[in-house]
C-alpha cells in the first residue's frame, strides 16, 4: 500500500497531503507528492498490470547509482496500492536548480566515466552485454539475453525484435533487405575493447539538472553494451552540444569512423517509435 511505505520510509503518522500531477512523459502518471512532515517524493503510477515497469527501473537506478559517476535519483520504494488499483514507485525528488556554468562539459567528462565503470566485476549476469533481466524502452519490451559478442546482442536482442514487431510495415522488397542487414551485423559493428554500462535511452528529456546544478540522468532503460550506441542515441531528437562530445572525448575516445554506425545504432529506436507510436 502507498501509504503504508510512506510510513515506512518517514514515520508513523506522516501522510500525503498533497498531491500534484506532473507532466512530460508519455508512459505512466508522475505526481509530486507533499507530506505532512513537509517532506516531497516523486512517485510515478501506472496499472497493476504494468508494476514490472517500476520493480525493472528500481534495478536500473541502483545500477546506474552504484557506478557512482553521475547523478542519480535514489529509489524508495515500490509496490502495489490496493486502495487505488495502481502500481507506484517513489524517487527522490529532484528540485532542479540552475545549470552550472560548464554544465555540457561536466555532462561529457561524467558521461564517459560512467561507460568506462567496470562492469564485469559490479554487475552480475552470465555475458559480457545485456543485463540480469529484460526490462522495458517505453512501454515496450527490451530484451537483454547476456551474450559474448556485442554484435550478436545487438543483432538478437535489438534489432531483431523490434523488426519482428514491425513486420506489417514493410513489403517483401523491404523484408529482403532487412534480412540482408541482419546478416551483416557483426562486420558492420565492431566489437568494444569493453563493455559499457548505458542509461540506455538517453535523449536530452532525460537529462535534467539537479539540486546541486550539475547533470543528472533519469528514466532510464538500463544495459551493458558499446558506449558508441548511446553516444548515437544522444543524437536523435535535438541532441546535445559540440561541447558534450568534446568533453566526453577528452576522458573516452570517440572512434574516428563512429558517424558510420551512428544511423544503424539508431535504427532500434527509430523502430520502437514506428512500433509505439506508427508511422509518423
Amino acid at each position: 500500500m502507498l501509504k503504508d511505505a510512506i510510513c515506512m520510509l518517514y514515520g508513523n503518522g506522516v501522510s500525503i497531503v498533497d498531491r500534484e500531477p506532473l507532466y512530460g512523459g508519455d508512459i505512466n502518471r508522475a505526481f509530486k507528492l507533499k507530506l505532512s512532515d513537509g517532506n516531497a517524493v516523486f512517485m510515478k503510477a501506472n496499472t497493476i498490470e504494468n508494476a514490472a515497469f517500476f520493480s525493472e527501473e528500481e534495478k536500473e537506478l541502483k545500477a546506474l547509482k552504484q557506478c557512482g559517476a553521475i547523478g542519480v535519483p535514489e529509489v524508495l520504494a515500490h509496490g502495489i496500492d490496493d486502495e487505488t488499483q495502481t502500481s507506484f514507485l517513489l524517487i527522490e525528488y529532484l528540485e532542479s536548480k540552475p545549470k552550472i556554468k560548464n554544465y555540457a562539459e561536466v555532462l561529457g567528462h561524467k558521461l564517459a566515466q560512467m561507460h568506462r565503470f567496470d562492469t564485469q566485476s559490479s554487475i552480475q549476469m552470465s555475458g559480457r552485454f545485456g543485463f540480469s533481466s529484460d526490462n522495458f524502452i517505453g512501454y515496450t519490451k527490451q530484451i537483454n539475453t547476456p551474450t559474448e559478442k556485442w554484435a550478436d546482442f545487438f543483432r538478437d536482442s535489438r534489432l531483431i525484435p523490434q523488426f519482428k514487431m514491425a513486420d506489417r510495415w514493410f513489403d517483401n522488397f523491404t523484408k529482403s533487405k532487412i534480412e540482408k542487414l541482419l546478416s551483416k551485423i557483426d562486420i558492420l559493428i565492431p566489437e568494444p575493447d569493453f563493455p559499457s554500462l548505458l542509461h540506455g535511452d538517453l535523449w536530452s528529456g532525460n537529462v535534467l539538472p539537479g539540486p546541486d546544478g550539475n547533470p543528472w540522468l533519469i528514466d532510464p532503460a538500463v544495459y551493458i553494451g558499446s558506449f558508441e550506441s548511446e553516444l548515437a542515441m544522444t543524437q536523435l531528437f535535438g541532441g546535445f552540444s559540440s561541447t558534450f562530445y568534446n568533453a566526453y572525448d577528452e576522458v573516452l575516445k570517440i572512434p574516428s569512423d563512429f558517424s558510420e554506425r551512428l544511423d544503424l545504432y539508431n535504427l532500434y529506436h527509430l523502430l520502437n517509435h514506428l512500433n509505439m507510436f506508427g508511422s509518423g
